[in-house]
């Protein structure tokens, strides 16, 4: 369809202007030009000399410049000349195809709308009269993950991602920020959640292979509805900042296994210093050295068993259980105890939710 839009507009152009102008696609093939007999010729010689973006390149008689503002430009306009006026009616009707593709892309082009929805851009009501002139399909089971790329300078990313679901009527690649790009993902209903986990890591172990840079992944809840993608969205953006704060090392997080950290994540931070103030009643949590902390998390991962821990510590079991008794004069509490071991997990959790003061959505 675009080659039909660009073919258009050159044909209203083309009695204005004394020399052939066309368009050629990233294949270097001619999709739209005031002489048809043209149409269908390769200029692929042309694509191979192309520069920057703003730059004029010239080729057996004709100059060229890319249409658009991507470090990979879809097509490319040609005007006939090597002068001065050819430079000056590239750089014209550049600019000129590039806003018009951007309006038919905005109008025309599913990735867009679907872009729309996740950045609440579109209103409801209009959600559905949309879909229904592209003829996307509203019911349909759909996971969104969102990429998040550090150190990503001059780096395709985006298209090295794209390139790994070809599946365009199905998935969308779509970039939302120099660091985000968001994988809007049709699956089968009943998908187990660590199928999405695995799909997310091999993602992780590409753009590492590729390009060693730092990825982190945040996984929404599957919806079955087109309304609900930016629902999903914001659930994949949370999982990402919550895992800032509680799971540092973790590359892949999704939504559905944040557990409590989510719940804290949600908590005002005046109610999380009331908490922490009537947990530590008797003595503050600076109170405890760094030696207390670590015995503190050994034993919440070995599930408060002292003779597993003390083995994992390689300390004697008497030295453990000093420690303990240590914590619950320091603090009131005794982790030995279920219910105030739940209580020490949360108030550390929150501690370090105050410290980080992550930005909320």
């Amino acid at each position: 369809m675009a080659n039909r839009l660009f073919q258009g507009i050159i044909q209203q152009m083309k009695d204005s202007l004394d020399r052939v102008i066309g368009v050629i696609d990233e294949a270097g093939i001619i999709i739209a030009c005031s002489d048809l007999s043209l149409i269908g010729e390769s200029r692929r010689s042309a694509m191979m000399q192309m520069g920057y973006l703003s730059e004029i390149t010239v080729v057996d008689g004709y100059s060229y410049r890319n249409i658009g503002t991507r470090p990979k430009t879809d097509y490319m306009v040609f005007v006939e000349g090597e002068d001065e006026i050819a430079a000056q009616h590239c750089g014209i009707l550049s600019v000129s195809f590039n806003a018009v593709k951007q309006y038919y892309d905005e109008k025309y082009d599913r990735s867009s709308f679907v872009k729309n929805i996740l950045l609440d851009n579109i209103l409801p009501g209009d959600i559905f009269l949309k879909s229904k002139e592209l003829h996307f399909i509203n019911e349909a089971h759909r996971a969104v993950f969102l990429i998040r790329i550090s150190d990503i300078s001059e780096i395709p990313a985006y298209d090295m991602i794209a390139s790994l679901f070809p599946e365009k009527g199905k998935d969308y690649v779509i970039s939302i920020s120099e660091e985000d790009i968001v994988l809007v993902k049709e699956v089968r209903e009943g998908t187990d959640p660590r199928e999405l986990v695995k799909l997310a890591r091999s993602i992780v172990d590409t753009v590492n292979t590729e390009f060693y840079s730092k990825v982190h992944i945040g996984i929404g809840t599957v919806v079955d509805n087109i309304k609900d993608l930016a629902r999903s969205f914001k659930e994949a953006q949370v999982s990402i900042e919550v895992s800032k704060v509680f799971d540092t090392e973790k590359s892949v997080v999704n939504y559905e296994n944040l557990g409590i950290g989510r719940l804290i994540y949600q908590l005002p931070t005046t109610l999380c210093t009331m908490f922490l103030q009537e947990v530590f009643k008797k003595g503050s949590i600076e109170n405890l050295d760094a030696e207390t902390l670590s015995t503190i998390q050994a034993f919440f991962e070995n599930n408060l068993n002292v003779s597993e821990t003390s083995r994992k510590l390689f300390v004697h079991r008497n030295t453990l259980v000093y420690r303990l008794e240590k914590i619950r004069k320091l603090t009131g509490l005794d982790l030995r105890e279920f219910d105030n071991a739940i209580t020490f997990k949360v108030a550390l959790m929150v501690k370090r939710y105050l410290i980080t003061k992550p930005t909320k959505f």
